[in-house]
């Protein structure tokens, strides 16, 4: 496989071995500094060289960081920035902050980080909105289905100030959590190998009455049941077992999440329906961030604007050389590697989607979770405040988007 798979061939004995002298944490933050394969060697002096600028004073705070089932190795997969924020904010802060990262579900998991970080055993986590939204359900408000175009639309969003007023600012207040930065994808169905030997689907009505997993989204069931998908909630962690053993038709995720999780052996079809939000985030607690003081706070806002960019850029990059998310694909992609088909949708075909399940065209289906949700933020009408600010957005290609600090007006 020609993806930049940089210490695959490294066994877990000499990562440990290495983390073992170095820790666990200057291990994986050197690691994922890394550009093409590394020996075991080069690894040891990166992250000696790590670790000495890491502890070279003693830091005023260490904030431990719980990532579910990151790893260097797939988070050059699905770019979802989080060691580029941890290394940035340890160099912005010059070791006043050091960063433990607990990554491969060691502290946490998808549906467990964020209810982790609320209890206080760790204090900022990576996971998507959407698993989080069983701790946290006013994440839900990223999820009414087609409120999004596009993924240029999403990092729009991210960018704009109004993200504080819908976003932000009510998931703070109700949640204790201070949303800092995501990488954005919009979910499809990733078919099962009981897909395989079918026609590439090319309409909704070929994936009515499926099976699919669903997350911890509560909107995302509605959309679900408006088309017809028959969502079943599945623990991510039990989802490629699910899909391999064939209890499930296919998955309700995005395409670097198949990728970066070693699906893609499973899936024939990755079908390209973009309904709702696929974002994964990375928040710390409100509580902690207010116990920074000033000026290490506002680092903590650079860093998280410097890992949003980057996330901007190397997903986007990502999807097309690493993933195969495209049709046609790159060889030597995941996708390509493993012949897991991008079932690209017709424009057309995604408008009858729409029409079958968004709050613009069945507003009944979303009334009893429209109104909660609004209530959370205080009365505003969530849902149209998005959907009218990201249709501001001009870009239709994701990197064209001009990034925003969007905590300054």
């Amino acid at each position: 496989m020609k993806v930049q798979n940089n210490i695959k061939h490294l066994s877990r004995r000499d990562l440990f071995r290495v983390a073992g002298r170095y820790g666990l944490s200057s291990t994986l933050l050197a690691a994922g500094t890394f550009g093409g394969a590394m020996s075991l060697s080069n690894l040891a002096q990166a992250a000696e060289s790590s670790y000495e600028k890491r502890f070279a004073k003693e830091p005023k705070f260490t904030l431990k960081m719980g990532a579910a089932g990151f790893n260097p190795q797939n988070l050059l997969i699905e770019r979802a920035g989080v060691l580029e924020f941890a290394r940035d904010l340890e160099s912005r802060t010059d070791g006043e902050i050091r960063v433990e990262f607990i990554g491969n579900n060691q502290i946490c998991n998808q549906l467990s980080c964020v209810e982790k970080t609320q209890q206080g055993i760790v204090d900022m986590y990576a996971a998507s909105t959407q698993n989080s939204a069983g701790g946290a359900p006013y994440l839900n408000v990223l999820d009414y289905a087609y409120m999004f175009r596009t993924r240029a639309d999403q990092y729009y969003f991210m960018y704009s100030p109004e993200s504080q007023r819908i976003l932000r600012e009510p998931f703070e207040k109700r949640h204790g959590l201070k949303f800092l930065f995501s990488h954005a994808e919009l979910r499809g169905i990733q078919l099962g190998l009981a897909w395989e030997d079918k026609p590439t689907v090319t309409s909704i009505e070929e994936l009515f009455g499926s099976k699919n997993r669903v997350t911890g989204t509560q909107l995302g069931r509605i959309a679900m049941n408006a088309l017809q998908l028959n969502p079943v909630p599945i623990a991510w962690e039990e989802t490629l077992d699910g899909l391999k053993q064939g209890l499930i038709d296919g998955a309700e995720t995005w395409a670097s999440a198949v990728a970066y999780a070693n699906m893609s052996p499973v899936v024939s079809q990755s079908v390209d329906l973009r309904f709702f939000c696929g974002t994964e985030h990375t928040a710390m607690s409100a509580s902690v961030f207010d116990g920074l003081g000033g000026e290490l706070q506002d680092a903590v806002m650079e860093s998280a604007y410097l890992a949003q960019v980057h996330v901007q850029a190397a997903n986007e990059a990502a999807l097309v050389n690493t993933v195969g998310a495209t049709d046609p694909q790159l060889p030597g992609t995941i996708f390509a590697e493993n012949n897991v088909r991008m079932a690209m949708l017709s424009d057309a075909e995604r408008k009858k989607a729409e029409e079958m399940c968004s709050p613009e065209f069945q507003p009944q289906l979303w009334e009893q979770w429209r109104e909660r949700i609004n209530g959370w933020a205080g009365g505003i009408d969530t849902y149209q405040d998005i959907y009218n600010e990201v249709r501001n957005n001009p870009h239709t290609l994701a990197e064209n988007v001009e990034p925003r600090r969007w905590w300054k007006a």
